[in-house]
């Protein structure tokens, strides 16, 4: 049987990296601003191809003359959002939304993964404001979009964790579709819940 290293005592050797405490203060602060920048760089670069890929969809929908059509009926021109409005309504539907509402809870939830929950609690205060959704499509929605399972936070994440640990960087760039992934689906999961009790 092998004996494992680590029985007995383990002696580690701990470098001190910062001899003085202005030293520490100033190295502390260097690595606090690059892991801020590295953050804040990554939520631009994401934003901005979210950006162009609406874009190109918008174009799309123009030159086949879709836009003029899907502006009338769902109220926005052809994008991601609108994208993962149509496709997610009839998820919104299989949890107890409202059929009237499941649009509008598909788009909003679409608005959530693409950009960010606070642009979609802006579009929900939005719907609240007009009447277009009933008050348990409202209070199912407040609950879906109470989460962080955006494509923005993949940016945080990798900006954020990366600096830490360089060397896995490519696993943490490969589970982050995971990880939104498996937020929206326990956001989802609690306003179904939410659902079932009104």
């Amino acid at each position: 049987v092998e004996e494992p290293i680590t029985k007995g005592s383990v002696k580690l050797k701990v470098e001190k990296n910062a001899s003085k405490v202005i030293e520490a203060a100033a190295t502390g602060a260097s690595d606090g601003l690059q892991l801020a920048l590295n953050v804040a760089g990554m939520l631009l670069a994401f934003i901005a191809l979210i950006a162009l890929v609406n874009y190109l969809l918008t174009g799309i929908g123009d030159l086949l003359n879709l836009n003029a059509y899907l502006q009338s009926t769902f109220g926005k021109p052809l994008s991601m959002q609108l994208i993962f409005g149509l496709i997610l309504q009839y998820l919104a539907y299989g949890i107890g939304v409202p059929w009237a509402d499941s649009f509008h809870f598909g788009s909003l939830i679409g608005t959530k993964v693409v950009l960010n929950e606070f642009v979609a609690y802006l579009d929900l205060a939005a719907l609240v404001k007009s009447g277009a959704m009933s008050e348990k499509g409202i209070m199912m929605a407040t609950y879906a979009l109470c989460g962080f399972a955006n494509f923005a936070s993949i940016a945080i994440q990798i900006g954020g964790i990366s600096p830490m640990a360089p060397e896995r960087k490519k696993d943490i760039s490969a589970l982050g579709l995971k990880a939104v992934l498996g937020g929206t689906i326990a956001t989802l999961m609690t306003a179904t819940l939410a659902g079932l009790l009104v």
